[in-house]
């Protein structure tokens, strides 16, 4: 199950419960997933979107036209595994991926 928006944001923790008590991966777009007990996050450093979006603002701001600024994609893709889920699921990581991992909660 892929996850995101507001609705799952706020209710990450409920969901992340409900899909352990039913031995269910749970992969979040939502970077608080993992620590609310989902087994992966995926997805764009949200902090570097945040701070490319001030920086278009800035622009905008200072007399750039909007249509005129590049399109810009997430530069960093992280991933997050929640090692405790993936136990109480049943489920063995491969080292392989533990390494690739920018960051495994124990």
């Amino acid at each position: 199950m892929s996850t995101q928006g507001p609705l799952f944001w706020h209710n990450n923790a409920r969901i992340a419960q409900l899909a352990r008590e039913h031995r269910l991966p749970s992969l979040s777009g939502e970077p608080n997933a993992a620590e609310a007990g989902a087994l992966l996050f995926y997805g764009p450093n949200v902090f570097e979107g945040c701070r490319r979006a001030v920086r278009y603002v800035d622009r905008i701001l200072k007399g750039a036209k909007p249509a005129e600024l590049p399109v810009e994609q997430p530069t960093k893709i992280v991933l997050m595994i929640n090692l405790k889920t993936a136990k109480a699921i049943g489920l063995t990581i491969p080292q392989s991926l533990l390494l690739r991992a920018d960051e495994v909660i124990q």
